[in-house]
């Protein structure tokens, strides 16, 4: 009697850690606007981590993209994502591109690698300071006036840094540190040492980092933006390091973007205390940030951010709560 209750007893923790295991990686989807799909992820893989994830159809009616304009005594005024989203009147926004001076208390920046608004270029490519961690150079994702979405790469003929070698129109341009994904597989930077002395990055910084310590592989919150292979779809990622979630590695998020989101081409956008997605409620028509920010409830003031104007009002309705992997 004895055995079969232990028997009883390890099959029934056997099927609680089934079940618990089962819903470790759960994905709540709402349509909010025409055009646009949300998923709000908890996973329990490769650690207990939070993810946001908003996917734009490019080629739905009423949606367009906009990122913050040039302004101030440098190249923006620096806002919360939150305060960018309801000042423009969009539906969604991300927070975008690196910037300086960082840390600051200063209500303007410069931001670091290109940048356009509404067809603005004021920000160029350049060989950052923060060579440890943004490529020179840093490819930038560019979204036409026509919706068209593209990477685009520095045109070395120019020594502006304003030009791209793509025959397209710059219109609304975001950068990030470097592209992690590129034609389907992940690319996530080097540091140049005797091995790999082609490689993007430098070592140092504040961390020291290297090859066998990269600033890629830090589990915090990450922010991500990526194409789809027939450049239809924008996906916009966050992932927290707040609120009981750990924060992934770079290299994690690629592969992320590449199995589960169907993303073909995608940058690293600026992180940890920055990472900021906001959403409008439907319903409520009420602002909010989504994400649980690493550097105050608000979000921090950040650079700039990207907003989504969406043409109509899709199904709030949960389309379904299910296991992802």
């Amino acid at each position: 009697m004895r055995r079969s209750l232990s028997a009883l007893c390890a099959l029934a923790i056997a099927a609680a850690l089934s079940f618990t295991s089962a819903l470790s990686a759960q994905s709540h989807v709402t349509h909010p606007y025409a055009g646009l799909t949300y998923v709000d992820r908890i996973d329990g893989q490769p650690r207990a981590i939070h993810m946001h994830v908003l996917q734009v159809d490019l080629a739905a009616p009423g949606i367009r993209v906009e990122l913050s304009p040039p302004a101030g005594d440098r190249e923006t005024v620096r806002q919360t994502t939150v305060e960018f989203l309801k000042a423009v009147h969009a539906q969604a926004a991300i927070n975008a591109h690196f910037f300086l001076p960082f840390p600051s208390s200063d209500t303007t920046a410069w931001l670091v690698g290109l940048a356009a608004s509404n067809g603005r270029v004021y920000s160029a490519f350049e060989s950052p300071v923060q060579r440890y961690a943004i490529v020179p150079d840093a490819p930038a994702l560019n979204v036409d006036r026509g919706n068209h979405a593209s990477i685009v790469h520095r045109d070395p003929s120019f020594g502006d840094g304003l030009h791209v070698r793509e025959p397209v129109t710059l219109w609304t341009t975001v950068s990030g540190s470097a592209q992690i994904v590129t034609d389907g597989a992940p690319t996530v930077p080097l540091y140049k040492d005797a091995a790999h002395p082609a490689a993007t990055l430098e070592t140092g910084g504040p961390g020291g980092y290297a090859n066998d310590k990269s600033w890629y592989d830090v589990n915090t919150a990450r922010t991500a933006i990526g194409l789809s292979r027939d450049r239809r779809t924008l996906t916009l990622f966050t992932v927290d390091v707040r609120g009981g979630s750990l924060g992934m590695k770079v290299g994690e998020v690629a592969n992320l973007l590449i199995t589960d989101f169907g993303v073909w081409d995608a940058l690293n956008l600026d992180g940890g205390g920055s990472t900021s997605m906001a959403l409008v409620d439907p319903a409520t028509g009420i602002a909010s940030l989504v994400n649980a920010s690493s550097d105050n409830p608000a979000g921090r003031s950040v650079g700039s951010s990207l907003a989504v104007f969406a043409g109509g009002a899709g199904s709030a309705a949960v389309r379904d709560v299910r296991r992802v992997r």
